[in-house]
């Protein structure tokens, strides 16, 4: 199973300086990949959880693009209806360019009210447009020249230059939980990745559903990617209720280990999820002393 790490995102450790920092020493330490994650706008009034003050997370992957070499770079994930497809297409294929082929391409279909409401996005039928949403992000990846006529994307002849140097495109691996996602996933993606709330003890069943569709759709499920965000919270050892990747850092490899014999293919540590790292009164510093820990502590082939 490969490894990778989430840079800093959210909270007040979440700064240019410290994203370059973890990526840098994650890739010296062999790590595969470095993640980033999406949240375009909060509620007024509420608190926003783990999603405080979150950067553009293609924009930070294009900034550590050019501050890296050989580490892949992930976004977890980029939600469909806040884009148009060849926006989208245009971004992702510019970031894989300027990386040199590095892009992993994580997509959702959202689901807080107030973003798709400030994007002018439509939730209904989230799913059926994300189907046509993905074959024209493909088209304009690999064809010479793209007409879509379908009953939510409408575009006539066109060209999109340049290409993205991964060919036919960047890996595109699909989130969400519900049966229909997972098996959305399993038809027409690369892989699915799960989220920082998943129940990882029915991680196995989730897959298998993938998997399952992705065979009667005449693809190879052998192939796909299976991406576990591993949303990690160090704690003293010997809680006998802990969940599954929070306690010591003994523990939650353990867990890691166990979770590659669930069918998990790649797993990153996010520590964005930990309040410890990112709630309101996190000091940044503490927080990356933490991280560079972990870091060091679950590095592959330790």
């Amino acid at each position: 199973m490969r490894i990778g790490f989430a840079v800093p995102m959210s909270g007040s450790w979440a700064t240019p300086r410290n994203q370059e920092r973890i990526a840098r020493r994650a890739e010296e330490l062999g790590y595969h990949s470095v993640w980033t994650l999406q949240r375009l706008l909060n509620p007024a009034g509420e608190d926003p959880g783990p999603y405080r003050a979150v950067p553009d997370p293609l924009i930070t992957l294009a900034y550590l693009a050019g501050r890296t070499s050989r580490i892949r770079l992930g976004v977890a994930v980029v939600n469909m209806p806040f884009y148009s497809p060849p926006l989208l297409a245009k971004a992702a294929a510019t970031l894989d360019r300027v990386s040199g082929g590095r892009l992993d391409l994580g997509l959702g279909l959202g689901w807080m009210p107030e973003e798709f409401a400030a994007t002018g996005a439509a939730m209904r039928r989230r799913g059926e447009r994300a189907e046509e949403f993905l074959a024209v992000l493909r088209a304009l990846w690999s064809e010479e020249s793209v007409a879509f006529d379908g009953e939510f994307h409408r575009i006539p002849p066109v060209r999109m230059e340049p290409k993205p140097v991964q060919r036919p495109g960047p890996p595109v691996l699909l989130g969400g939980t519900a049966a229909p996602a997972l098996r959305r996933a399993g038809r027409l993606a690369d892989g699915w990745i799960s989220s920082s709330r998943a129940d990882l003890d029915t991680l196995a069943d989730q897959i298998g559903i993938v998997r399952a569709a992705a065979e009667e759709a005449g693809r190879d499920p052998d192939a796909l990617r299976f991406v576990c965000r591993g949303a990690v919270r160090v704690r003293p050892a010997g809680d006998a209720d802990r969940r599954r990747l929070t306690g010591s850092l003994d523990e939650i490899a353990d867990d890691i280990a166990w979770l590659a014999a669930q069918g998990v293919t790649e797993l990153f540590v996010d520590l964005n999820f930990d309040p410890e790292i990112t709630g309101a009164g996190a000091d940044p510093a503490a927080s990356m002393e933490r991280a560079e820990q972990v870091l060091e502590a679950l590095r592959p082939g330790r």
